[in-house]
């Protein structure tokens, strides 16, 4: 039952490992309370006071309290003995036993699974990539699944490509639910659980919110997917913990290049050039190294004759053609001498022909 699961998780001084070491003993959560105080101690090999708490039953009445706020908010609690508990976030010694989500948190199950973090600082040029990446895989595996962390920066562009692209996101957030962190995101916390996704959270709401829960939250995000892409990271990144902890449970971490004289890709340079990260330039890479076979044979691409330029097209589009970090209107139109109406009504149609894609800021680049 999932009360005694939840309340398994209230008894003080266990923790996650502890559960985790108990379920391999004996099964689940009823088994583990019917056990005797002498056998926790003994062939659990239990701290006396902790083998007592549970022969006593401790945790019931903080579990009840737990799923009647539950219900009240539409969370679900799926505990490790559940079927719909994350498949590879199972694996690891240090899973939380109880995840609680709103939305699917089935979302998990699928077979292609990607974790996509990096810094809240992100570039023009990794917002391109990072989307282009993900609408690249959720083209060659309609049941992509984009995994992040709800927060500013490449989170937020990951979580958004991944709806652009209609396939599912899910958001593993550092504070209890229904609670959103940060609050900006709440519309995009929305957007993802309509979606099919879910937003997921090993906090219950009795956890006192104290900033702590950033770096164990990483863990997570590492493990439910075969593997962590890091577009952006400088040298002390949040990120990086993400990717060790990856390196950690064998999974598959990877790293979009950036300029050396970029600070917002120290970090994730650094994992390239240590062997951590494996270089990815294309979704090809990613799919290759993870062995990932495409679900099914994917038509050949249309061919479209060239399109032919005007002599205003093409000024407009040589100006921003070797920007990756993107040009705004007034930048295009100082560099190829037209009116900003001029230019604006060039990018319009460069836009509608897939030429060109407008990043934040309103500047643009090639496609």
């Amino acid at each position: 039952m999932i009360l005694d699961e939840v309340a398994l998780t209230f008894v003080a001084g266990l923790g996650n490992r502890g559960i985790a070491h108990l379920t391999d003993i004996y099964g689940d959560a009823e088994a583990i309370y019917g056990a005797s105080e002498l056998h926790l101690a003994t062939v659990a090999e239990l701290r006396g006071d902790i083998a007592a708490s549970i022969a006593q039953r401790a945790g019931y009445s903080d579990a009840e309290r737990e799923l009647c706020y539950c219900d009240k908010h539409n969370i679900t609690a799926t505990s490790y003995n559940d079927t719909l508990y994350p498949t590879l976030l199972r694996e690891v010694a240090d899973r939380p036993h109880i995840v609680y989500s709103l939305g699917d948190i089935g979302a998990l199950q699928s077979e292609h699974i990607l974790s996509v973090v990096g810094t809240r600082r992100i570039s023009p040029y990794g917002q391109s990539a990072c989307i282009r990446l993900i609408e690249e895989l959720a083209e060659m595996f309609p049941d992509l699944v984009v995994v992040s962390g709800l927060a500013f920066g490449a989170d937020a562009t990951a979580h958004h490509a991944a709806l652009a692209a209609k396939v599912k996101t899910v958001a593993v957030i550092p504070s209890k639910l229904p609670d959103i962190t940060p609050a900006q995101h709440k519309r995009l916390a929305e957007d993802i659980v309509e979606q099919g996704g879910a937003i997921i959270s090993e906090l219950n709401s009795q956890t006192k919110q104290n900033g702590a829960y950033y770096i164990p939250r990483n863990r997570i995000i590492a493990a439910v997917a075969e593997g962590t892409l890091v577009v952006e990271s400088p040298a002390n990144g949040g990120s990086l913990s993400t990717a060790r902890a990856a390196d950690g449970y064998s999974r598959a971490v990877f790293a979009i290049p950036g300029r050396i004289t970029d600070s917002r890709s120290e970090g994730t340079n650094h994992l390239i050039k240590t062997n951590v990260a494996q270089l990815v330039t294309s979704a090809s890479d990613i799919a290759t190294a993870l062995g990932w076979e495409r679900i099914d044979a994917m038509p050949e691409k249309m061919h479209f004759a060239p399109h032919k330029f005007t002599s205003k097209e093409e000024m407009v589009y040589n100006s921003i053609a070797d920007n990756s970090d993107g040009l705004t209107i007034d930048s295009i139109a100082d560099k190829t001498t037209l009116s900003v109406s001029e230019v604006s009504a060039i990018l319009l149609n460069m836009e509608l022909s897939g030429l060109a894609r407008q990043l934040p800021g309103r500047r643009y680049v090639i496609c």
